[in-house]
């Protein structure tokens, strides 16, 4: 096992890799990394040197070997499992670790054998983005977002999709997107949607995303739907939704994707989901998706987290937690949420599913301390009882959320 000494490290170098310590003074928590027996690996060049065999330049620039003593697979075996926290440490033994860590290859690997850790990537400033490693109790400090003051006073969403966190919003000469990769550690901008919008449903799985109705640039309510690559940074048009909707929300729940609630043309609050099948490209209508009253647009869209393929609602007026029924086809109150969750008709306040995890994220109260905290439930542990995982000092609300998995 390799020992956390990311306190040798400095932070120019940890920096690099996307993963700048910023608190660290929580105890370390088990990764909850899902681990198998066998392992999937990339095809070894034939022309590599063979396992134990030395390399003809022991300079660590063979990335074919990487641990040259154990050998291609091993290292690779190794390195997959260890926490992405540790990858700024690990890049700096050779350059073969640090040129793998920086590829694709590496994440293709681990989801290839399901290894994957779920950071939560938010924003309470307007340039300002953060993230945090729930299994490690880690903060990263990610480099300043440089938009134009439009893009940073402007409404922005934001969606985490393979190794990517995407920010949508408007400039000064329209819309926007713009990207910060992990990878790389820095932003840039990216390619807009074929029917740009904003107030969209959204929902990520593995290197792909969706992202459904919302209003254009004229304010008209749509039901168009696109798909976003995120390998190849191209958006794709999807057959349209049955009924337009903005404000509403999307999840992925047994490999479909769905639309929740919302507002219909005339301003109508929908209480419908729509069920978008990718095998026959269709969409089906569900009843009654939708968790809460939406009171004509006036409360956030609805606050979702999926876990297990589980769909999980909080009812911020409420203060409950509701989950739904895919049986009965009805939502059904299972316990409370946090007590310091605060929030506005639900704005202010992030509701995510993270692995195994269902994430609340509050912002500071007016009449209290100024912090944002973190508050954890696992679903499998049994009923609902919420930890405090993680606290950080900030003057406004969380504007943006997203989770990455990777």
């Amino acid at each position: 096992m390799l020992e956390d000494r990311s306190s040798f490290v400095s932070k120019n170098t940890l920096a690099a890799y996307g993963i700048e310590e910023l608190e660290s003074k929580q105890e370390k928590q088990p990764s909850e990394n899902n681990h198998r027996q066998e392992l999937t690996v990339a095809p070894q060049p034939a022309n590599s040197t063979k396992s134990g065999n030395k390399s003809s330049k022991n300079d660590g620039s063979d990335t074919t070997m990487l641990i040259d003593a154990v050998g291609r697979d091993i290292s690779i075996n190794c390195l997959i499992r260890c926490p992405r926290a540790t990858y700024g440490l690990i890049a700096t033994l050779n350059r073969s670790f640090r040129d793998f860590i920086k590829s694709q290859e590496i994440y293709k690997l681990r989801h290839d054998n399901e290894v994957i850790e779920y950071w939560v990537y938010f924003s309470c400033h307007f340039a300002k983005w953060e993230a945090f490693d729930p299994s490690t109790r880690k903060w990263m400090q990610l480099p300043i977002l440089d938009a134009d003051h439009c893009f940073q006073v402007s409404d922005r969403e934001s969606m985490g999709v393979g190794t990517e966190l995407l920010v949508l919003g408007k400039n000064l000469t329209g819309p926007a997107i713009y990207k910060y990769s992990f990878l790389q550690n820095s932003w840039s901008l990216g390619q807009t949607m074929n029917t740009p919008r904003c107030l969209f449903g959204s929902a990520s799985l593995g290197q792909t995303a969706i992202f459904a109705g919302g209003v254009n640039q004229t304010g008209k309510i749509m039901d168009t739907v696109e798909l976003y690559d995120s390998r190849s940074g191209i958006w794709e048009t999807l057959p349209s939704m049955i009924k337009p909707r903005k404000m509403c929300s999307g999840v992925y729940i047994d490999g479909k994707f769905y639309a929740i609630g919302g507002i219909g043309q005339r301003l109508t609050s929908l209480t419908c989901g729509e069920e978008y099948d990718f095998e026959t490209k269709k969409w089906t209508e569900i009843p009654n998706m939708m968790p809460i009253d939406a009171r004509g647009g006036r409360t956030a869209p609805p606050l979702l987290a999926v876990v297990s393929n589980e769909l999980y609602a909080a009812d911020s007026a409420k203060m409950e937690l509701k989950k739904y029924d895919k049986r009965k086809k009805e939502w059904e109150v299972i316990g409370r949420l946090p007590e310091r969750a605060h929030s506005v008709d639900g704005w202010g306040m992030a509701f995510r599913g993270c692995g195994e995890r269902v994430i609340v994220i509050g912002g500071p109260r007016r009449d209290d301390r100024k912090v944002v905290e973190i508050y954890s439930w696992a679903p499998r542990n049994g009923p609902p009882e919420w930890s405090l995982i993680g606290q950080k000092r900030s003057d406004n609300f969380v504007y943006n959320c997203a989770v990455m998995g990777c």
